[in-house]
């Protein structure tokens, strides 16, 4: 499993931004697909809001690969 560093500079990214600004997913669309269809884990739970906030110290994994939010 690869662990992507992501560095906010905000107060929090929604989470389908967050999958499409790592890399994991090409459009905000497919990111937005990946949610609805219960593939994205936040901190080990299935995730299925698309705006959910993304804070700092947060793990999301979709497909194998964790992003971590520093």
């Amino acid at each position: 499993m690869e662990k992507i560093p992501f560095t906010l500079t905000g107060e929090f990214i929604e989470l389908f931004k967050l999958l499409k600004a790592t890399g994991l997913c090409e459009s905000g669309g497919m990111a937005k697909h990946a949610v609805s269809q219960s593939e994205v884990k936040v901190d080990g739970q299935v995730e299925t809001r698309k705006a959910c906030k993304i804070r700092k110290g947060q793990q999301v994994e979709l497909g194998g690969e964790t992003i971590s939010v520093e």
